[in-house]
């Protein structure tokens, strides 16, 4: 009987430990990377809850500092130190008074800070004043067609408004906001292209 070729015992017997050490390659590529896919998904989920998020502008009530289909950063890690401040772009979700008007608790608002705790909210002839201050407002649409009596912001709230002051769903309409209902500042502008930077 023949023996079997040398050589080709030889090639054989290298080639199959050849074969298991690229398929233990693979399988290690594929555990590396979904173990990096993982960690990406975690990170993203973890900046979006405590760091900042991407939110949509769904309507005109802030024209004409923001627009329908504005795209935003909404950033979260300053008001954990403090609370939002007089002229601060915030997002909010509704508080219970929207909500007995039909709005979604997951809804997000977006509105001008006014006043805070303790300060006292009134419109008149058009202008808004804080503490019988008039405010300077460079930044609104036109100015308001309604009056507001005196008010004032209780302790853990806030008064907003919308930049379009008469067309605008706001704390002159539904009153106070929880300061708990925030969830962040509108820092940034990121889409469109054309519009890309800070908010004020």
């Amino acid at each position: 009987m023949k023996s079997p070729d040398k050589k080709l015992v030889e090639t054989e017997s290298n080639q199959l430990p050849e074969k298991i050490v690229n398929q233990t390659n693979l399988w290690q590529k594929i555990k590396e990377n979904a173990v990096t896919v993982i960690i990406a998904l975690v990170l993203a989920f973890l900046i979006r809850i405590f760091i900042a998020e991407p939110r949509y502008i769904p309507s005109d009530s802030m024209i004409p500092t923001l627009a329908t289909g504005d795209r935003l950063v909404v950033e979260k890690v300053s008001y954990y130190s403090h609370s939002p401040l007089q002229g601060d772009i915030i997002v909010f979700t509704p508080p219970p008074q929207l909500q007995m008007q039909g709005y979604q608790a997951n809804q997000a608002f977006i509105k001008r800070v006014i006043a805070t705790a303790g300060q006292t909210v009134a419109v008149e002839n058009g202008i808004v004043y804080v503490d019988n201050q008039p405010l300077k407002e460079t930044y609104i649409a036109e100015p308001p067609k309604y009056n507001l009596a005196p008010v004032v912001v209780p302790d853990g709230y806030l008064f907003v408004m919308g930049d379009n002051r008469n067309n605008s769903n706001d704390s002159h309409i539904w009153g106070f906001l929880p300061r708990e209902n925030v969830i962040g500042h509108a820092v940034m502008r990121f889409f469109p292209f054309s519009r890309i930077g800070l908010i004020q």
